[in-house]
């Protein structure tokens, strides 16, 4: 964290100076020190610090914070501590907070498009995600979709691909998804639910307590890392890895639209490049942690890993297709959005099946 804080910092002093040396030097200098420095609250769906999700916001600060010479400094919050974790795009909207740091799907009672940008079952990774984010039009949709809010949102980090995860009862057949009570929102708690199972929607604080009584039979939350935090070893005994709800699980910084257009434009600039840098950070301890945290899983506390049977991942999949083409049917910026997703995906695909694929192929026989 210290050698990317300075990085950036060297890299905004430059990129300033630059500037500085195109224009009227005096002007720039007396423009900046008449900036009055200003506090932010940024407002989380997780808990304070909570491993990987509550770090990525804390992180996000103090990179603005050292990048801006302290003009800019923001105070993270953590769920419940100013507002609910489900209420955190209405925070930012509304201005109550500056900034929040979320997931998409949290909004699809206000935007049936919004959990596009979280994860689609069986789409894009995290590193197809960020592709289409940054350079496939994402951004420009996905910043048209919350522009209505007052909302501007930012790549926040990614889990990359999340575990199917932890079942009180295994499965064994595609009958056994029937009735089942699950902690799993966006696109995926709806697949489940065309296959007769019960999705519930629980922030991450909720979930322990929950599996524990008896509230729900199941639970996916991110991966090894988060999940034994969590310790859901404790209350769940069947721990399915093989993921296919989010491939690529994107959160999401989101700036309240006013505030951040009064920014000067150099702090605008850092607000960006922080987003950028904490999105690939998480990546990157996502893929350390987790490898760290199976093996306590495996070789501490004894979990055995599972996978579904093929006919139950073959279920799921013709699900997911039902669900976005109804989704599609039924909301022409939806339609919009996953148009240019599905494009997006068909294209990626056809040449990490050359790459990617057929490197891991290699590298495994």
């Amino acid at each position: 964290m210290k050698k990317l804080v300075k990085f950036l910092s060297l890299a905004t002093i430059v990129s300033v100076g630059l500037m500085g040396c195109g224009g009227n030097e005096t002007q720039n200098t007396s423009t900046t020190a008449e900036v009055k420095k200003l506090n932010w609250k940024l407002v989380t769906s997780w808990p304070k610090n909570f491993p990987g999700l509550g770090t990525a916001p804390e992180n996000f600060a103090k990179l603005v914070n050292e990048m801006s010479g302290g003009r800019l400094t923001i105070k993270v919050y953590g769920a419940g501590e100013i507002v609910p974790g489900f209420q955190v795009f209405d925070a930012v909207s509304q201005g109550t907070a500056e900034m929040g740091h979320a997931a998409s799907y949290y909004w699809k009672g206000k935007m049936p498009a919004a959990p596009i940008f979280t994860a689609t079952p069986f789409g894009l990774n995290a590193q197809e995600t960020n592709g289409w984010i940054h350079y496939g039009g994402g951004l420009e949709l996905w910043r048209e979709l919350y522009e209505p809010f007052g909302v501007i949102p930012f790549a926040g980090g990614n889990t990359g691909v999340q575990s199917a995860g932890w079942f009180k009862r295994e499965i064994n057949k595609v009958d056994d998804l029937k009735g089942l009570k699950m902690r799993i929102p966006g696109l995926g708690g709806e697949v489940l639910q065309k296959l007769g199972g019960v999705p519930v929607a629980l922030t991450g604080g909720e979930i322990f307590t929950s599996l524990q009584s008896g509230a729900i039979d199941a639970t996916e939350w991110v991966g090894p890392y988060n999940d034994l935090a969590f310790g859901f070893h404790k209350v769940a005994e069947h721990y399915y890895v093989a993921g296919w709800h989010e491939p690529g699980a994107m959160l999401e910084f989101t700036v309240n639209q006013k505030v951040f257009n009064a920014l000067p434009k150099d702090l605008q600039a850092i607000v960006e490049v922080a987003t950028r840098a904490v999105n690939q950070d998480m990546l990157d301890e996502y893929t350390v942690r987790n490898n760290a945290a199976l093996d306590q899983l495996q070789n501490k506390h004894n979990v055995e890993l599972k996978t579904f049977p093929r006919d139950v991942m073959l279920a799921l999949k013709n699900a997911s297709k039902e669900v976005i083409e109804e989704q599609k049917a039924n909301d022409p910026t939806f339609n919009k959005i996953m148009n240019s997703y599905q494009a997006f995906q068909k294209q990626v695909t056809q040449y990490h099946n050359l790459s990617e694929l057929e490197y891991y192929n290699n590298r495994n026989q």
